[in-house]
């Protein structure tokens, strides 16, 4: 038989099997020879014989190549005045992401603001991130050692020699890439990691008013005793007669589209779905007999999960969707969670209809609406 062919018996000859055995040592590669080679192994039916392919020869690693950086003194430090610049460039594009958020403010509700706002702020956080991206890859290519190795396989074990290797792996790292030994570039990349993170604090800050309390904000929406809901976006008022069973209305506090400041933030805390089920469907609570009106219910459209918009109604299940993480809510039963990452239900807003047959919330929400962190404060 070839070394590299391989001779697997049928399962019914398992004494012939016995006689004969090939095995092949992990460590050495060296072929066992046979236990008894007196016996010649009996053919095996068709299909049970698998012939392994010969393995090629290893032909080792191709002529080491050096780079112009590692035979030119002069290349090498062109390359290290490149990677502290593109470092020193990411700490520039941070700091410019910060002062156009400042300089460019989205305060007046202008889209040519937005549009100034997020084009600037964007092309300083690129330039900071694509700065460590470039400088760290350009500083592997050209100045940290060029050296092929093999990684082999070993068992993962805890003994002080392996421990003592793992330090040293580490030790030869910092030789190797020059952490250590080029401060210049060390001290930039440090400074760009560094710096990097603050567009994102003070953007993040920059979401709630500076001179109020954002927990208090968010706790309340316009939505008051005696509000009429409007249609979203036209901010006409509905009428209990106009919402047909089975159908839903995306709606608005009425005076939305007045204000002149603020839209925006406002219309994303009272957005509201407006549905009307057959009053036999409805498993309302005691204390929220009267939050309906003749099968007429309406919830907050913001998700408890994360704050998405819950836009899409099965009338047949009365269950609403949302769309971006798949949570589903029973309105038929207050709303509750049925399936996905949402932890609570959507807040119920109490309605009632005014002299004029419009309908109208009797308050505000009783909770607070949107993500569940809020039900914390």
């Amino acid at each position: 038989m070839d070394h590299g062919q391989v001779q697997l018996t049928h399962p019914g000859i398992e004494e012939a099997s016995q006689r004969r055995t090939m095995a092949q040592d992990d460590h050495s590669g060296t072929e066992i020879a046979a236990a008894d080679s007196s016996h010649a192994a009996p053919a095996a039916s068709p299909g049970t014989a698998l012939i392994a392919q010969d393995a090629f020869e290893n032909p080792g690693f191709p002529p080491h190549r050096p780079r112009v950086t590692d035979e030119d003194p002069k290349r090498e430090k062109r390359a290290q005045r490149t990677v502290y610049t593109l470092f020193y460039l990411s700490i520039v594009g941070s700091v410019w992401a910060i002062a156009a958020y400042m300089l460019f403010p989205m305060e007046s509700n202008n889209v040519g603001d937005v549009r100034l706002n997020n084009l600037f702020i964007g092309l300083g956080a690129t330039l900071a991130l694509l700065g460590i991206g470039f400088g760290a890859v350009h500083w592997a290519k050209s100045l940290m050692y060029d050296v092929e190795l093999v990684d082999e396989r070993h068992p993962i074990g805890g003994s002080p020699e392996t421990q003592a290797a793992a330090v040293k792996v580490f030790q030869d790292a910092d030789r190797e890439s020059g952490f250590s030994r080029r401060a210049v570039i060390r001290n930039s990349l440090i400074g760009a990691l560094l710096v990097f993170p603050l567009p994102a604090v003070v953007l993040f800050r920059g979401l709630a008013p500076q001179d109020q309390n954002p927990i208090e904000l968010l706790s309340h929406t316009m939505w008051k005793k005696g509000t009429r809901l409007a249609l979203d976006p036209s901010g006409a008022p509905i009428k209990a007669s106009d919402v047909t069973m089975g159908s839903a209305f995306h709606v608005i506090p009425e005076g939305l589209q007045d204000l002149e400041h603020g839209k925006l933030d406002e219309k994303a805390k009272a957005a509201v779905l407006l549905m009307r089920l057959d009053p036999k469907d409805l498993n309302e609570l005691p204390e929220r007999k009267d939050w309906s009106y003749d099968g007429i219910v309406a919830y907050s459209k913001i998700c408890t999960h994360v704050g998405c918009p819950v836009a899409l109604y099965e009338q047949h299940t009365h269950h609403l969707l949302c769309p971006c993480h798949q949570s589903q809510f029973d309105v038929s039963n207050h709303c509750e969670v049925i399936f996905g990452p949402a932890k609570r239900p959507l807040p119920q807003l109490p309605i009632a209809v005014d002299d004029e047959g419009y309908l109208i919330a009797q308050s505000d929400f009783t909770e607070p609406v949107g993500p569940s962190f809020w039900e914390r404060h």
